[in-house]
C-alpha cells in the first residue's frame, strides 16, 4: 500500500499544473539547494507538468508553421484562415475552443493531483513512469 502524500505535496503538484510547470520547477530548484529529495508522487506530477508544458509549446509552434505554410497556397489559404478563426474565436467566457479544452485538461490534472492520485495521460505518463521509476 502506498503512503498518502502530504498536503503540501498535493498543493505543489496541483499548482505545478495550473502554472504550466513553473511552481514545480521552482520546487525542484528549492529542493536542489536544500538537498531534499522528492517523493515519487511529487516527482511524477512535477515532471509530467513540465513535459506537458513543453509539449504544448512544441505543438503550437508546429501548428503555427503549418498554418503559415498553408497560407501561402492560394485556395487553401482561405480555408486555413477560416479554420484558424473558428478555433480561436471567443466562445466560453471570452476563451476560444482550444483554450477551453486546454484549461479543462489542466484543471482535471490539478484536481486529480490534489486528490492524491496519479493522473494518467496516454503516452506522456508512460514516459514519466519509465524515467522516474514509480
Amino acid at each position: 500500500m502506498r503512503e498518502q502524500p502530504y498536503l503540501i505535496e498535493k498543493i505543489v503538484a496541483s499548482l505545478s499544473y495550473l502554472t504550466m510547470g513553473m511552481a514545480g520547477f521552482i520546487w525542484l530548484i528549492i529542493g536542489l539547494f536544500t538537498g531534499g529529495r522528492l517523493k515519487p508522487f511529487l516527482q511524477y506530477h512535477i515532471f509530467q507538468s513540465i513535459f506537458i508544458s513543453l509539449a504544448f509549446v512544441v505543438i503550437s509552434m508546429f501548428i503555427g508553421w503549418i498554418s503559415n505554410f498553408l497560407s501561402i497556397i492560394p485556395i487553401i489559404n482561405k480555408i486555413t484562415a477560416q479554420i484558424t478563426f473558428l478555433l480561436n474565436m471567443p466562445l466560453i467566457f471570452g476563451y476560444s475552443f482550444i483554450q477551453s479544452v486546454i484549461y479543462v485538461f489542466l484543471i482535471y490534472l490539478a484536481v486529480t493531483a490534489f486528490m492524491g492520485r496519479y493522473s494518467y495521460v496516454p503516452w506522456i505518463s508512460d514516459i514519466i513512469d519509465q524515467n522516474t521509476g514509480r
